[in-house]
């Protein structure tokens, strides 16, 4: 995870349920994408709960390795209270460090079969640099994964009233934090200015219509990413306080429409590390 000063999201208890519900939603359509065999030897960067880092080593099985580089000690302490409540103790390393200068040891440096990274380079201000370094931590033959945002990507329909201004606003506030709000469509090109060549991309599709059992925890999950984005979005200055809570409440009631649905997707992207890199 990235500096205190680059992260908009927190860590308290309520932004720690809201990004453990959404591992619950994304992290079996990632393992997919991730295509683990058995084995690997893994890092995860800024692995926050650790939830897919502990799916990942599931996967792995026990002739494998994942190591969880996390920055937050509040993220690390809940990731082993929740390993715990699994009775999955010791399963990931987790080890505490930030992206770009990782906590490994000379020796673990281009052994890595598998290095993966979600929802971590929108919120670096020198994304490239922590790519680098997990150019770096791969070994030759080995793969890069990236999972991250591209903001434009997310569609209502029909329209709930405020609900266009609000994502706006969030957008221009990750832009005002120097935080990139695009960095999606961005993966291969990170990879290939790192030194490696880009082999896969794809889209993890994230939504639902009214009919899904599913669909109110996702629409929850969005205003609870903006409401805990608040004092952010109202800095833009592109909407008030009053017009802020409104677009929280159109959104719960848009919900429940029968005909309400909602799309976005995740980029999703491999990198291979070749023999000369």
């Amino acid at each position: 995870m990235p500096p205190d000063d680059s992260y908009l999201h927190g860590t308290d208890p309520v932004e720690q349920r809201r990004l453990s519900l959404l591992n619950e939603m994304l992290n079996r359509a990632s393992l997919d994408r991730a295509a683990l065999r058995g084995g690997e030897r893994i890092l995860d960067l800024g692995c926050g709960l650790g939830q897919f880092s502990r799916l990942m080593a599931r996967a792995a099985g026990p002739s494998g390795k994942v190591i969880g580089i996390e920055r937050s000690e509040e993220q690390i302490a809940e990731a082993l209270r929740l390993a715990a409540l699994d009775h999955e103790e010791g399963l990931v390393e987790i080890r505490h460090g930030n992206a770009a200068d990782p906590p490994l040891a000379e020796t673990e440096w281009a052994t890595f079969d598998v290095v993966h990274a979600r929802f971590l380079l929108e919120h670096l201000a020198d994304p490239a640099a922590a790519v680098r370094a997990m150019a770096r931590a791969v070994r030759p033959g080995g793969r890069l994964l990236l999972q991250d945002d591209d903001h434009d990507l997310l569609r209502f329909f029909p329209e709930p009233p405020g609900a266009e201004t609000l994502w706006r606003a969030y957008i221009t506030a990750f832009e005002r934090n120097g935080n990139d709000p695009h960095i999606g469509r961005r993966l291969p090109a990170l990879m290939h200015a790192a030194g490696l060549r880009p082999v896969r991309t794809d889209w993890i599709f994230f939504g639902g219509c009214a009919g899904q059992p599913q669909f109110p925890m996702m629409v929850e999950n969005m205003i609870g990413l903006c409401a805990g984005m608040r004092e952010a979005i109202l800095a833009t200055g592109l909407m008030s306080q009053a017009a802020f809570e409104a677009a929280l409440a159109s959104l719960r009631t848009w919900a429940s429409q029968p005909d309400a649905s909602m799309g976005y997707a995740l980029s999703w992207a491999e990198g291979l590390r070749t023999d000369n890199s």
